[in-house]
């Protein structure tokens, strides 16, 4: 027999945008195994030489898929892929393809980001906030539309520390609508130059441009079925539809497998700062979840869209430390046949102390590295690495060396109205997530889906030998730097005498 959000779904048609990104793949997944859905149509642009049907068509071989496709061999049939881009006026959408949407769509699940912290003002802008709007406007004209879901991020108001589920325009220094004439009726250029001045606070164009978002759902869809759904930091998923699987390089996860490639030894990271972060399937049940419930209120009887935001729970908390000593303690269960050196990171809050350690730890070995590979005649490339990686520490930085507080009432709310058969099906109880449990499944899928380590016994043992062979050497190497420090503090102590 069905549960209350599976009778929901059954024979609806879902739009969604983002479909092709990590949340979306995983939405697209969980409702073709455990609903009816009729159809999904999916918003999808060209994409590195290939139009939408290919891309569309190479999912099926996907490892996300896997599990849905040995079940329901057919079930992509009931995925529609429609031409289109949020940053295109329009959304890119073809007359004909808009006519289906208004037409047919029921539920609306707008996933679609740029998530990258350092994209241009007028990308961002054009991707997060326009085609936010966009979307507003064609889920007004749709004839039956019973939900809309706008999937913002937590920190979308991160300069507060302590976050409600509530609306903060307060924190913006020029609304929505406002920023949104600007952007229309300047150059590029010249509104990445204003980014300073608009984003105020905001540490970059992702959290400011999520932040206008919301706030164009609080002006313009106070009348429309809608909710916005806030996510922590989206890592590899816990069980559903494989345990462990990832396919970015994003945030926290970019750390974990740098340090398990024996390529970052150490990092900007305040070690007791509570860890925003959850599993992308409890990310994809609430999303869910919050669609079921949203299309059966009265729309009416509220003040403003409700908002949730799916954080660790306060009674089942994890620091940055604790993150990164789980992941160390697992590493050497699974280790990356092709790492470079042991795995081990070192933590600091102090930009000075991080460059200086960064110097030894990393430059000097990457220098040492394409020294070798020019005498080889092979390209260089460690240095350049490191650029990169030095770079992108430096933009997370802010997102781990403070703690917020993010308040869960609704997310609360929610789960206590969720029958125990729903409650089993789209778990998001991030109160009772066993996070050893959790590491476990990470690590072993960052080994093979990042990683592209083959699965299975042999492919372990490799990882394993050659996980101890670095041990031994990096033994050597400490005992020898550590040997001739003492020699020359030894000799620096005799000449002091001497005089």
């Amino acid at each position: 027999m069905a549960s209350e959000v599976q009778t929901f779904y059954k024979d609806k048609i879902v739009f969604l945008t983002g479909g092709s990104g990590f949340l979306g793949k995983v939405i697209i997944e969980k409702l073709l195994r455990t609903t009816e859905v009729k159809r999904i149509y999916v918003l999808l642009r060209s994409k590195s030489g290939q139009d939408i049907q290919e891309r569309f068509s190479a999912w099926e071989s996907h490892p996300v898929f896997s599990t849905l496709l040995q079940s329901k061999p057919k079930a992509m049939h009931r995925v529609t892929p429609l031409c289109g881009d949020c940053q295109e006026p329009d959304l890119g959408l073809s007359n004909s393809d808009r006519q289906l949407l208004v037409d047919e769509v029921q539920v609306v699940l707008h996933s679609a980001a740029t998530v990258r912290f350092v994209e241009p003002l007028h990308i961002a802008l054009a991707i997060n906030t326009r085609a936010t709007r966009l979307m507003l406007q064609l889920a007004r004209e749709m004839r039956h539309l019973q939900v809309f879901v706008h999937v913002s991020t937590a920190y979308s108001n991160c300069v507060e520390e302590d976050i409600k589920e509530r609306f903060y325009p307060e924190l913006l220094t020029c609304p929505a609508a406002k920023v949104l004439e600007i952007s229309e009726s300047l150059s590029p250029e010249l509104v990445d130059n204003m980014a300073p001045a608009l984003l105020g606070r905001f540490p970059n164009t992702y959290t400011y441009t999520k932040a206008l978002a919301e706030q164009l759902i609080q002006q313009e869809a106070a009348d429309l079925p809608i909710c916005i759904f806030r996510p922590g930091v989206i890592i590899a998923s816990f069980k559903e539809p494989v345990a462990g699987w990832i396919d970015n390089l994003y945030g926290p996860i970019a750390v974990l497998y740098g340090a398990a490639f024996g390529v970052l030894r150490i990092t900007r990271l305040n070690v007791k700062a509570q860890a925003g972060i959850v599993p992308v399937d409890f990310c994809v049940n609430m999303v869910l979840a919050c669609a079921w419930h949203t299309a059966g209120e009265n729309i009416g009887l509220r003040t403003e869209p409700t908002i949730y935001n799916l954080t660790p729970s306060d009674d089942n908390l994890i620091t940055w430390g604790g993150f990164r000593d789980k992941a160390q303690r697992l590493s050497r269960n699974f280790p990356l046949t092709r790492m470079m050196w042991v795995p081990f990171l070192h933590c600091t809050t102090t930009p000075w102390l991080f460059r200086l350690v960064s110097y030894f730890y990393h430059l000097l070995p990457g220098y040492a590295i394409d020294l070798f590979l020019r005498l080889r005649g092979k390209r260089p490339r460690m240095i350049k690495l490191y650029d990169k990686i030095h770079k992108t520490i430096e933009i997370l930085a802010p997102f781990v060396d403070t703690s917020w507080h993010f308040d869960a009432e609704n997310t609360k709310s929610l789960w206590r109205r969720m029958s125990a058969v729903d409650q089993k099906l789209f778990d998001f109880d991030m109160q009772n997530l066993n996070w050893d449990e959790y590491f476990i499944h990470a690590l072993a899928g960052i080994r093979i889906y990042l990683g592209k380590e083959k699965p299975g016994a042999e492919s372990l043992e490799r990882g394993q030998k050659i996980f101890w062979r670095f041990q031994v050497l990096h033994r050597i190497l400490q005992f020898t730097l550590c040997s001739g420090f003492a020699v020359i503090l030894w000799s620096l102590i005799k000449l002091l005498i001497s005089f």
